[in-house]
């Protein structure tokens, strides 16, 4: 069974770690893929990597803040492909690692910019088309960050927070025209940021990665993992879920 087949899939973030792995098993399921990202080179790299293996990608440079950048990249992928039936608004950073006492008004700023007002303008602007064709699937992505709380990057957990709030909203005001919102949470995931991460912790990378995954009682997660939670989502073997939090963290928050 091809799961995304026919299907036009927009996935923001998608040149490196989960929105990478994302971008080749939408592919792999069949879809159309475009990538928006502002990272040129690697976002370029992931569709040619997918149009070698037979699928069908294309990458826009696109920041997600900027609606003058968002609006043409969305209404591009309509001209040529026809329709849009997924977005996937996975493209954030994490910005400063500060308590809300140190933070710099415009270092809050840049942060929700991205990571809430970029989930808004892909999400107004795709809207649009689902609700003339009366079906898509929006798949936005929190973090366990924004279920519970940590003692590092409040910004970032703010944002992830407000993040499933307009999952929820949208899912309840967008379900009369046949379109689905729902969240991801990931846990740690070994993505190239992560393991980046992991190599200025005392001790190295490998006191690191054994450190975060006690706090996991499956172990870490691998972008694939997520991946496979998206493409659920995004498929219409979840045609009877909206406004719903998918937890994929290895257990981290049953504790």
């Amino acid at each position: 069974m091809v799961r995304l087949a026919n299907k036009v899939a927009v996935i923001t973030g998608g040149s490196t770690g989960i929105g990478e792995a994302t971008c080749y098993r939408f592919a792999e399921e069949g879809a159309k893929v475009a990538i928006f990202d502002v990272s040129a080179e690697q976002g370029a790299r992931v569709a040619r990597a997918i149009e070698e293996k037979g699928g069908e990608a294309v990458f826009r440079r696109v920041d997600v803040s900027n609606e003058d950048e968002v609006a043409p990249a969305v209404a591009e992928v309509v001209r040529a492909w026809g329709k849009l039936d997924i977005l996937v608004n996975n493209a954030a950073v994490t910005g400063v690692n500060k308590l809300a006492h140190e933070v710099a008004v415009d270092e809050w700023d840049r942060i929700f910019a991205i990571n809430v007002r970029g989930v808004f303008l892909c999400t107004k602007h795709a809207v649009k088309t689902m609700m003339t064709a009366r079906a898509g699937s929006i798949v936005n992505f929190s973090s366990i960050y924004g279920l519970i709380g940590n003692d590092d990057l409040p910004p970032y957990h703010a944002t992830k927070g407000a993040v499933l709030a307009m999952t929820k909203t949208d899912a309840v005001c967008y379900a009369p025209h046949g379109i689905r919102v729902n969240a991801v949470h990931p846990g740690s995931t070994k993505t190239p940021l992560f393991m980046k991460a992991g190599e200025t912790y005392p001790g190295g990378l490998d006191h690191y990665l054994e450190m975060m995954k006690s706090k996991h009682p499956l172990t870490l997660g691998e972008p694939i993992d997520v991946a496979n939670c998206v493409l659920f989502l995004a498929s219409d073997e979840a045609r009877f879920v909206t406004g719903s939090s998918l937890v994929c963290d290895g257990g981290y928050t049953a504790q």
